[in-house]
């Protein structure tokens, strides 16, 4: 592996290096070491770029070619799903338990994976870029207990969502369809998924070059954003709600 321009931790005002100079293999790793200070990370995200590693590890950034992202009116459910969706007691808010959020993605157990890459580090990083009000995590409530989320960076009208859990089946699925609708209705076009994997396809994620994904965010991420807290715009959404407001697909899945 050729070796990755090494990052400074003691300016966090650095440009990232180019792009296009991200490694084919492994797919995307761009730049090695700095720090996850909110100034770096939020200048990592308007330009494609975000922070990967695992304990033990410096601190990785990548840029993938091809990039996995929704549109947020596009974003698909099965009609089967829809349907037990409408008989749904669960609730999507915004901000009002996002260290919850992130604990919970940080345990989730994935596929092919062992430990998290959700590391205490950074986990204190985006807590503090939540206080900032750059991050925002969309809950699901079934009562008082929280059955899933989504959380990630907003950054002009551009949201990159960073990683999303279930409690009961289909938690992050419900989050990620009030997220879209709330997006949606503020235009706000794209929501990034990173990298491809069969479950973001299923749920309406298509891949795109990353040089078309730079262009969208380039333009997206220097318009007015909504900084601060998202809990009394994005309000409280019955899943319900939910079952007839996203695009779905047709195959009865």
């Amino acid at each position: 592996m050729r070796q990755r321009p090494l990052l400074l931790p003691s300016d966090p005002l650095a440009p990232f290096p180019p792009v296009h100079e991200a490694l084919l293999e492994p797919d995307g790793l761009l730049a090695v070491g700095g720090d996850l200070e909110p100034q770096r990370l939020l200048n990592a995200y308007r330009h494609g770029i975000f922070p990967w590693f695992s304990k033990g590890q410096p601190i990785l950034w990548w840029s993938p070619d091809p990039r996995m992202l929704f549109r947020s009116d596009r974003v698909h459910l099965s009609s089967r799903f829809r349907r037990a969706l409408r008989a749904s007691i669960w609730e999507a808010h915004a901000d009002t338990a996002f260290e919850q959020v992130i604990d919970a993605c940080a345990a989730a157990p994935r596929a092919g994976q062992r430990g998290t890459w959700i590391t205490q580090e950074m986990q204190t990083a985006y807590v503090e870029l939540h206080r900032l009000g750059h991050a925002h995590s969309v809950e699901i409530f079934e009562g008082d207990r929280l059955v899933g989320g989504i959380y990630g960076i907003a950054v002009g009208r551009m949201f990159f969502g960073e990683s999303m859990f279930s409690a009961r089946n289909g938690g992050s699925k419900v989050a990620l369809a009030a997220l879209a609708r709330q997006l949606r209705a503020w235009n706000w076009p794209l929501i990034d998924a990173q990298v491809a994997n069969d479950h973001l396809l299923s749920l309406g994620a298509e891949t795109w070059s990353r040089a078309r994904f730079i262009r969208a965010i380039a333009r997206l991420t220097q318009q007015p954003g909504r900084i601060g807290l998202w809990t009394q715009p994005f309000g409280r959404v019955p899943a319900s709600r939910l079952a007839d407001v996203i695009a779905f697909d047709q195959d009865g899945g």
